[in-house]
């Protein structure tokens, strides 16, 4: 784990976790209001706002698992929002208290989703040609960026020689 920051609260974690559930939901609904379910509009040359549904996981991956994916999924995603939780209440980097909410955002929008709805609404294609992205929300957004920081937290940390005469 990386060096502490002294005075970094979990209450900004836990902020962060709460403004991407809240952004990630908004996002979801006005989706949901606005695009009928499997249609598109096309707002760049690269990227377009979908109505899809996924009930597996990353890359639809499980989704023609019959139904009980969904309650596979809620139990990873309650058991993960503990463990981060408690993390995020232990003492740790900014960096890396910033990644945990981040983390636990993305897992509580898209557990709402998975228990209110059956499955994740998602929205967000990127593409260009023949290359395509699978479709994704912001839940997924902030998963994404919360693993890549501290991936690169802990590998700055681990890349960092120790020197002579420290512990």
């Amino acid at each position: 784990m990386s060096c502490v920051d002294k005075g970094f609260s979990p209450y900004i974690s836990l902020l962060i976790s709460g403004l991407t559930v809240v952004f990630d939901q908004v996002i979801k609904w006005q989706t949901q209001q606005s695009i009928a379910y499997g249609d598109s509009i096309s707002l760049t040359p690269f990227f377009n706002w979908v109505h899809t549904w996924n009930t597996g996981a990353a890359f639809g991956l499980l989704s023609n698992g019959g139904g009980w994916q969904r309650y596979f999924f809620i139990g990873v995603a309650l058991l993960m929002s503990v463990a981060l939780t408690r993390l995020i209440f232990n003492k740790v980097s900014k960096r890396d208290g910033i990644s945990y909410g981040l983390i636990l955002g993305g897992a509580v929008g898209n557990l709402i989703d998975r228990l209110f709805r059956g499955y994740v609404v998602d929205s967000l294609h990127l593409g260009w040609q023949t290359w395509q992205l699978p479709v994704f929300n912001i839940a997924d957004i902030a998963i994404t960026l919360g693993v890549i920081l501290l991936l690169l937290s802990n590998l700055q940390v681990s890349m960092i020689p120790n020197l002579p005469g420290s512990k």
